[in-house]
């Protein structure tokens, strides 16, 4: 469902190493309303819930919710360190837009209204 990198397997394992109380936490990644593409990823350090797609490597988990899994099916988790600065990144295939600040997109509209712009 979602592939994480090396890279961003590392970080995760440094920072959960780095911060106290977060045994058997993952990465929860999930989809919110807001940012200026009307979707925003959001990401904090949580426990498992019901319900969660877990997605586990070398010993670090990333959970995501199932409302969230609509939105982030075939994504990659990476974490790069660039001019932009340190962070985690998420490469979505299913974004029809995603603004410049990377945190923001905008999912493909329903079925229901490309049957109608078809007619």
């Amino acid at each position: 469902m979602i592939t994480v990198t090396d890279s961003a397997v590392k970080q995760l394992q440094s920072i959960l190493a780095d911060e106290p109380g977060t045994a058997g936490k993952g990465l929860r990644i999930f989809v919110e309303h807001g940012g200026c593409a009307g979707l925003q990823y959001g990401m904090a350090l949580d426990e498992r819930k019901d319900g969660d797609s877990i997605v586990e490597r070398e010993g670090v988990r990333v959970l995501v919710d199932e409302e969230s899994a609509k939105y982030l099916s075939g994504c990659t988790i990476d974490f790069a360190d660039g001019l932009s600065g340190a962070g985690f990144r998420i490469q979505n295939p299913n974004a029809v837009r995603s603004c410049g600040c990377g945190t923001s997109f905008e999912a493909p509209e329903s079925d229901a209204a490309d049957a109608h712009a078809h007619h």
